[in-house]
């Protein structure tokens, strides 16, 4: 038994039909050549297989009695055959009837009687080169089970690295938890709620001093390194107002796109910036096409929440341990050199306070009461329609997991793209998240229909900001020019969704 943490349940009280609360992926598998069989039943032996090293697999909910506190995990054996169900495409599928399946299957809530977890395997595809067969794959993890690294751990429970799956007999299996009874629950429950008001009691005077210091110097850090730009004001403060910040409809529109690691890497050593400058410029640069083409473009720099791991290194339990910050994107910037600037001096600054405040973020508090309390908050939020009235934060979640340069398997399938799937919520309509793997860097984009039913053409507009940046000259003094590394040979893809041109008016704008 082990309760969920305050930040871990959160994501179970904040859930209604239009907030689903479950993360995943997209992902397109090419089988091995002849092969033959169930594709479905293969995978379905694959992960029985693998629930030993799984934990987050074989557990479900445990509810405190009125809901009074925090739930807890108890040991449960999923029924793999309502876990993981096969559908039929027609024939010839390609990524666009795919990401129409996760648009449609997104919205719909995980049973919270069983594991929160379910796969999707998606038959019909076309084939690829050599006449190669194709399935899709679309997972489901709740959120309040995994964050983005502890789902990172569980793929690398369930996934290979060669065809031929690895013998795990020998591997470590996490430790049993026993099965106690209902008042071994609750006295456990309520120990750990004192525990959590003491710890936050002898917490409090470090932490008000602690962060009075951070605020006075992050203002001095933005000031000076704005100061040294050309491009403005990149210090934070409130979004602009955009149709994404509206509360949400239960209905979705997700579109996946892959650009080349390569290409990103060498802008980053080309401008002497981090992989999360050059995604966040890329992401912003999309952003200001896509608002000149359907409008308003705000004059003010749009802002993206970028989740902040707060994990120690080779901490890989499952569970969430993550905080939130914001950056502006420079998306009211023409000028693709200035946005550049712009954005690398808005990441700077918030990485200079940062680092001092992320052991003050709380990712477990106390629970008494807290349930029943969220819900019914989370519940009139949406109905009175508070985010289309209140000042917005952010107006898009970026979200940047580092993923693995190789190839991987499953059931002796290769996987050729990792498209993540993640949560909008009321307020911040668009939700972009990034994952490193192989040699691309996969964009799942997953959006409110209703705020943003165009997304795949977001996609599109990811693809010409790269283009656009590659045409920048290099500004790192030890680079004369973008040189990219040797392209190694692209992995095949699925047939490209068809996408809408821009405007001709819009086009010349840009």
């Amino acid at each position: 038994m082990k309760q969920l943490s305050g930040l871990d349940a959160s994501f179970l009280y904040m859930e209604t039909p239009e907030m689903p609360m479950h993360v995943g992926a997209l992902h397109v598998f090419e089988l091995p050549a002849a092969y033959k069989g169930s594709f479905v039943a293969d995978v379905r032996r694959h992960i029985g297989s693998r629930l030993p090293l799984a934990p987050p697999l074989c557990r479900k909910l445990a509810w405190m009695p009125f809901n009074l506190a925090n739930p807890v995990w108890v040991d449960a054996m999923p029924d793999l055959a309502q876990h993981i169900v096969g559908i039929k495409l027609p024939k010839g599928s390609g990524l666009a009837e795919l990401d129409e399946q996760v648009s449609r299957l997104h919205p719909v809530l995980l049973d919270r009687d069983r594991p929160l977890w379910k796969f999707h395997v998606f038959e019909g595809l076309a084939p690829g080169p050599g006449k190669a067969k194709r399935v899709g794959l679309y997972t489901q993890l709740h959120h309040a089970a995994v964050d983005g690294q502890a789902a990172i751990a569980l793929a690398q429970a369930i996934l290979d690295i060669q065809p031929t799956p690895r013998d795990i007999d020998h591997e470590t299996r996490p430790a049993k938890k026993l099965d106690i009874g209902l008042a071994g629950l609750l006295s456990g429950v309520l120990a750990n709620q004192l525990q959590q008001y003491g710890n936050l009691v002898k917490a409090l005077p470090s932490t008000v001093g602690a962060l009075s210091q951070v605020a006075a110097k992050g203002a001095r850090s933005v000031a000076g390194r704005v100061a040294s730009t050309n491009a403005g004001d990149a210090s934070i403060g409130l979004a602009p107002r955009t149709r994404l910040n509206a509360s949400v409809t239960a209905g979705r529109a997700f579109a996946g796109v892959s650009l080349p690691i390569a290409q990103v890497k060498a802008l980053r050593r080309a401008h002497d910036a981090t992989l999360n400058d050059v995604v966040l410029m890329l992401c912003g640069g999309a952003l200001r096409r896509h608002f000149l083409q359907h409008g308003p473009l705000p004059r003010k720099s749009m802002v993206a929440a970028v989740p902040v791991s707060t994990r120690a290194a080779g901490d890989t339990t499952a569970n969430n341990q993550a905080s939130m910050t914001v950056v502006n994107l420079g998306t009211h910037l023409a000028d693709p050199m200035e946005r550049l600037r712009y954005v690398q001096a808005a990441s700077a600054a918030m990485k200079s306070t940062l680092g001092s405040v992320k052991s003050l973020m709380p990712t477990d508090f106390p629970s008494l009461g807290v349930p029943w309390l969220m819900s019914t908050v989370t519940s009139l939020y949406g109905k009175a329609g508070v985010a289309d009235r209140i000042p917005p934060i952010a107006n898009v979640v970026i979200s940047n997991v580092p993923g693995p340069a190789f190839p991987l398997y499953m059931a002796g399938a290769r996987m050729l793209t990792n498209y993540p799937a993640s949560i909008v919520v009321h307020g911040v309509a668009l939700n972009i998240t990034v994952q490193s793997y192989d040699a691309s860097l996969d964009f799942g984009l997953m959006a409110c229909a209703k705020a943003m039913p165009e997304v795949g053409e977001l996609a599109t507009h990811l693809e010409e900001a790269l283009a656009e940046l590659l045409a920048l000259p290099a500004t790192s003094a030890s680079v004369t020019k973008v040189t990219l590394e040797p392209t190694p040979k692209p992995k095949p893809k699925v047939p490209a969704k068809p996408r809408a041109k821009a405007p001709a008016k819009a086009a010349a704008a840009r």
